[in-house]
């Protein structure tokens, strides 16, 4: 049977292409992505104040999709003026809250940390994400050959510096402290990893601090992540990365919030991570670790199943 053609639509930040390409593979159809480009002072208006009209931005190439996955503000007006325009049935998907009148979309992915709700609303349980079980076990083996076989292992996955969140020195300088003291006494090797959004100054600042003891990726490797997973005992994240928290719950293994201090309110990623906490998934770092059980999650392929199910 033929597959059904896919248009994503996102801003090109690295998240929200996880939970595009995330969730056109889990719905197994052919796609192309598209980075949306607002017109003129379009770019400043909410979508909500904004006409649909391509007016409003640059032209998309494709012209022949079923299906449209869009996430993020600047690509809600054009999911919603290509469904318009279509000569044939088209379905459109947005991840996460539009700020429009949620019919305009068949299909609503939000989190459930964000309280979204109505008839075509989705939840999820965190963000949804393109990792895979299979992507993690296939790279267990990349980083062995840097790491001292006779210890365990303890991941820690630095995300970056937001609004919400000030990666100074000196907060960085408090996480390390608790990671270097975990694995100091419980006789680990710690493996520092950084994500797209990491200054190289943090990076800099985490390879002068943990030395030659311990590994530090000092490039963005989305393999060494991979294997930082699979090989670690204990995970550590950075509280400002939802996305990367709710990609490790494939893995089931201790998961352990690295708090920054906020710079403003920051109530919607306290309310994803008490709903982890909730759920038995993350507790906050302090200077111990223990090993706990937790359901899995694979929010991914469970709205996939259940988009598919509503369409057909």
């Amino acid at each position: 049977m033929t597959k059904l053609k896919g248009l994503l639509l996102t801003e090109g930040m690295h998240g929200m292409i996880s939970q595009v390409e995330g969730l056109a593979k889990a719905l197994d159809i052919d796609f192309t992505h598209h980075k949306v480009e607002l017109n003129s002072f379009w770019k400043l208006i909410p979508p909500k104040f904004t006409p649909v009209s391509n007016i409003t931005f640059n032209s998309i190439g494709s012209k022949d999709f079923d299906i449209i996955i869009s996430c993020g503000r600047k690509s809600v007006i054009p999911s919603i003026c290509l469904k318009k325009n279509s000569k044939k049935k088209v379905y459109n998907i947005h991840i996460q809250d539009p700020k429009v009148s949620l019919k305009n979309f068949d299909f609503i992915v939000a989190p459930e940390h964000d309280g979204l709700a109505g008839e075509n609303v989705i939840l999820s349980k965190g963000s949804i994400h393109y990792l895979t079980n299979e992507e993690i076990v296939n790279n267990h083996e990349y980083l062995t050959e840097r790491l001292n076989k006779e210890k365990e292992y303890l991941a820690l996955i630095l995300g970056g510096p937001n609004k919400y969140y000030d990666y100074s020195d000196q907060n960085l300088k408090i996480v390390f402290d608790k990671v270097k003291s975990i694995v100091e006494k419980n006789n680990l090797q710690a493996v520092i990893v950084p994500s797209i959004r990491t200054p190289k100054k943090t990076i800099d600042l985490s390879y002068n601090y943990f030395g030659q003891d311990h590994l530090v990726i000092k490039h963005i490797d989305k393999k060494a992540y991979l294997c930082s997973l699979s090989l670690a005992k204990y995970i550590v994240i950075t509280c400002d990365s939802t996305s990367m928290i709710s990609e490790a719950t494939l893995t089931g293994k201790p998961i352990y919030i690295a708090e920054i201090p906020a710079k403003i309110n920051d109530y919607r990623f306290r309310r994803f991570r008490d709903l982890f906490s909730k759920l038995n998934i993350v507790k906050n770092l302090d200077e111990k670790v223990e090993i706990w059980n937790y359901e899995t999650l694979d929010e991914t392929n469970r709205i996939a199943k259940e988009i598919k199910r509503k369409i057909s």
